[in-house]
């Protein structure tokens, strides 16, 4: 059997080994809080959701990086909470790109990857809690990057002023 190698377009070689292995998915924290029940089971109307979403990345050896997800809803009738959620959703992955691309892909691809299991627990730990399950809609990482890189500029560009 013979290895084959393929240019990366810039002149360079890399393997043929995939540019994002997940070796493993797990919950890390997961918390759900129904402080009015059972009053709260009983509205008849459905409560507002605040939602924030939350991704950081750290690397634990060449090439070897944890990705963790954080979903935080809080539900609200008024001023009484109906429920709180808190899904902290972790993956290691192995990444085969180039060094240039290893930030974006950590924190834009990978989290596209582990949304939509952590989204299925949260759906499932609220509907476990007596409400209808909360289907947290698609998020926009690249968006989420972006704003974080330019929050990120601001602060810098604040320090050296």
């Amino acid at each position: 059997m013979s290895e084959e190698n393929f240019t990366n377009g810039q002149g360079g070689e890399q393997s043929d080994a995939a540019p994002i292995t997940i070796n493993v998915q797990y919950v890390k924290d997961l918390s759900f809080e129904n402080p009015g029940a059972p009053a709260s089971l009983v509205q008849q109307s459905a409560p507002d959701v605040e939602l924030r979403v939350d991704v950081g990345a750290r690397q634990l050896g060449p090439q070897l990086y944890e990705v963790i997800l954080s979903i935080n809803a809080t539900a609200k009738h008024g001023e009484e909470t109906a429920f709180l959620v808190e899904c902290v959703y972790g993956g290691v992955v192995t990444l085969n790109v180039p060094d240039e691309h290893i930030q974006p892909v950590l924190l834009i691809e990978v989290p596209r990857l582990l949304f939509p299991f952590a989204r299925g627990i949260v759906a499932n730990a609220v509907r476990d809690g007596g409400f209808p399950p909360l289907m947290v809609q698609p998020i926009d990482f690249l968006d989420l990057f972006r704003r974080r890189v330019a929050a990120a500029q601001e602060e810098e560009a604040a320090g050296t002023a």
